[in-house]
């Protein structure tokens, strides 16, 4: 099993980072690619191997607690990987985890895929198990409350972020600025900073 590879980052895309490993490029599907591209350098990509009868697939993540997690989410019936991809792609690692014991089955059912029924499965199945993921909760209240949907003039915790990853990949002020002027009234105030990003990059690449 490859449990990590280390090297810098040769590509990246919306749902993937190519790590070149001492020449040979290593296709990762990760949550959030654009992590790994703020360091300048190598980066380590903890990862999991899944393997299938027609692939054989790398996901990847930035943190030991994000893969425990991933390979939790991946036990439940119904949840594959791509499926765990999207789930924490959608949320804070540690916002799932505060939902799901908590069976918070709402904040669950609006993250990417997720049914009333795969939501009240993962709960059933996970909600006594993720006492030792290794997530820090210092900061945990208030990270799954209903959250409003953003409204005009209101600002985005997580917007200023991902406008400057954006921005670092080439996109102009004019454009992103437009490409938020079409997101702010679909999404949610507990959004993700890589979650905003695929979503505002959909909307690049129509315009």
């Amino acid at each position: 099993m490859i449990d990590y590879v280390r090297g810098p980052v040769a590509h990246m895309e919306s749902d993937y980072v190519v790590i070149d490993v001492n020449g040979i490029g290593y296709r990762v599907l990760c949550p959030n690619p654009y992590l790994f591209g703020k360091t300048d350098g190598e980066v380590t990509v903890y990862t999991h191997h899944h393997v299938r009868e027609d692939a054989m697939l790398l996901f990847g993540f930035s943190s030991r607690e994000e893969q425990r997690l991933f390979r939790k989410l991946i036990e439940v019936n119904g949840v594959g990987p791509k499926v765990a991809i999207g789930i924490l792609a959608g949320s804070r690692p540690e916002a799932l985890v505060m939902a799901i014991q908590q069976e918070n089955v709402t904040f669950l059912t609006k993250l990417p895929g997720i049914g009333k029924k795969t939501a009240q499965r993962i709960v059933l199945d996970l909600k006594d198990k993720l006492d030792h993921i290794g997530l820090d909760f210092t900061s945990g209240q208030g990270l799954f409350e209903d959250a409003p949907v953003i409204m005009d003039g209101d600002v985005h915790p997580s917007w200023g972020e991902a406008r400057e990853a954006l921005k670092a990949l080439g996109y102009r002020d004019v454009e992103l600025d437009r490409a938020w002027e079409q997101l702010k009234h679909r999404i949610h105030a507990d959004e993700a900073v890589d979650a905003l990003m695929k979503k505002a990059l959909k909307e690049l690449l129509v315009m």
